[in-house]
């Protein structure tokens, strides 16, 4: 399918452009289950009377259905959705970005989707439906996964499925709990993901940030323990990246270590671990769960984070050089060749 795609892009190139609008539209009606006309139109900013043009020709074709509630994808849209999957990065492009990106920091697989995480709700599904995908590829019989919070491990959780149940393995928490929303806490996505998988879960019942003398003590509980011990045995770590400020106000770091932070270079923030614009760890926040050692020993480590303003954030994780795959979308993408510009030029 990829030569043929190359032959048209040379004889037919407007109809490569007409392939990757009725994609768009089809994949967009996918993801939002049921939506009316008009709220399609405004999310892919066209006009009412062409996209109606292009849905009357999608129901004559049987691949969507419309109905009084609004449009829904049929069997057959969704067939030839995952028909066509496997060539998406070719259509908009994105093969050659991903391949340069794999290649600049030497990742086994980079998957790219799409648009904006920060200004498309579209995007968000298809984000965590692509890490959906990086993960059942990875896993194994008997696995034990790891995963952090935020809502992009959220919309992956509720995304998460897989043709049969995986009794023998486990879900655990990367890491204690932020003390946000309960829908984006490493706790709910871990058993989230488990009961969506047939899969069993451990829950580690401590906050992320704690002192010293609350570290020592919580350390020596038993449950706590052997919870601990499950989650340093992970063989595959999934995990999201924030701006460094945007994730120390969400740990309620004090004003004086922001400034610390600040004054080191502080760019990215994972696994609690706040990372520099080469790449160093500046600073770390200690935790009960999974340290930066146990990731480095990692077999699988898969980050998934997008949008534009995180471009950076994610090209200086990737810089400290232990990741496998990235999940992440178009707009992300090109703020990190952004950065890979300005690395070769010395700049970054």
């Amino acid at each position: 399918m990829r030569e043929i795609l190359e032959i048209q892009k040379q004889l037919l190139p407007d109809l490569m452009e007409i392939l990757k609008k009725r994609y768009t539209i089809l994949h967009q009606i996918m993801l939002s289950d049921v939506i009316g006309r008009r709220t399609l139109a405004a999310s892919l900013d066209m006009t009412e009377r062409v996209l109606r043009a292009e849905t009357d020709l999608l129901k004559a074709q049987g691949l969507i259905e419309i109905e009084s509630v609004g449009m829904r994808i049929s069997d057959a849209g969704r067939r030839l959705l995952e028909q066509i999957e496997p060539v998406v990065g070719e259509l908009f492009g994105l093969t050659n970005l991903e391949e340069r990106i794999r290649n600049y920091f030497g990742l086994k697989q980079v998957i790219i989707v799409p648009g904006d995480w920060d200004t498309s709700p579209h995007t968000k599904r298809e984000l965590g439906r692509a890490g959906c995908r990086a993960l059942r590829k990875v896993m194994t019989k008997d696995d034990v996964i790891a995963v952090t919070g935020g809502s992009t491990l959220a919309q992956m959780a509720e995304q998460l499925t897989t043709s049969t149940p995986l009794k023998g393995n486990w879900f655990v928490p990367a890491r204690g709990g932020l003390g946000e929303s309960l829908d984006y806490q490493a706790n709910t996505i871990a058993s989230t993901m488990a009961k969506r998988t047939g899969a069993q879960y451990r829950l580690l019942h401590v906050p992320d940030q704690m002192s010293e003398e609350a570290y020592q003590s919580l350390s020596q509980e038993p449950n706590i323990q052997e919870v601990v011990k499950a989650i340093r045995q992970a063989r595959i770590v999934v995990h999201g990246i924030g701006d460094a400020f945007v994730m120390a106000r969400r740990r309620r770091v004090d004003d004086k270590t922001v400034e610390a932070i600040r004054q080191r270079g502080a760019l990215a923030e994972a696994l609690g671990y706040y990372f520099d614009t080469q790449g160093r760890v500046v600073h770390r926040t200690p935790t009960l769960g999974l340290r930066l050692e146990d990731v480095m020993k990692t077999e699988v480590v898969i980050a998934i984070a997008g949008g534009k303003s995180k471009g950076r954030s994610i090209a200086a994780v990737l810089r400290f050089g232990h990741e496998d795959i990235l999940v992440t979308d178009e707009a992300a993408a090109h703020e990190i060749l952004k950065y890979m510009d300005g690395a070769e030029r010395g700049d970054a």
